[in-house]
């Protein structure tokens, strides 16, 4: 199961963290992404943390966000600054049996229900 929480409005500019917290077991080989779907847009890679610590991030956040994760606790963090309004959308957590492929949502098992990001002045 996966819950992400730290959504909300913000303004443009200010800096937002999201949390994903993972419970059930998670695989020694594993992968963890943020994706966010806008209205009528497909739902895109924001960023993704391995097991092993290597990170990828979408071309729209690129150098404005950072992904880390907690794998004591088994929780992921993502901060986005400088937020603009078109990073408003629903942003989801994802959990990945494997640490190969991380870009697709297709790759991934599992999803969290989402936490929305509305970024307005």
């Amino acid at each position: 199961q996966l819950v992400e929480s730290g959504g909300g409005v913000v303004r443009p500019g200010d800096s937002l963290r999201l949390s994903c917290a993972i419970s059930g077991g998670v695989s020694m080989n594993h992968a963890t992404g943020w994706f966010r779907q806008a209205p009528g847009k497909e739902r895109e890679l924001v960023a993704a943390i391995t097991s092993t610590g290597r990170t990828e991030y979408g071309n729209s956040v690129m150098g404005r966000a950072t992904v880390s994760e907690d794998n004591t606790n088994h929780a992921s963090l993502l901060q986005i600054d400088n937020l603009k309004p078109e990073d408003t959308a629903t942003y989801f957590c994802a959990h990945a049996r494997q640490k190969t492929l991380v870009r697709p949502a297709a790759a991934y098992d599992f999803w969290g229900q989402g936490t929305q990001v509305t970024v307005s002045s």
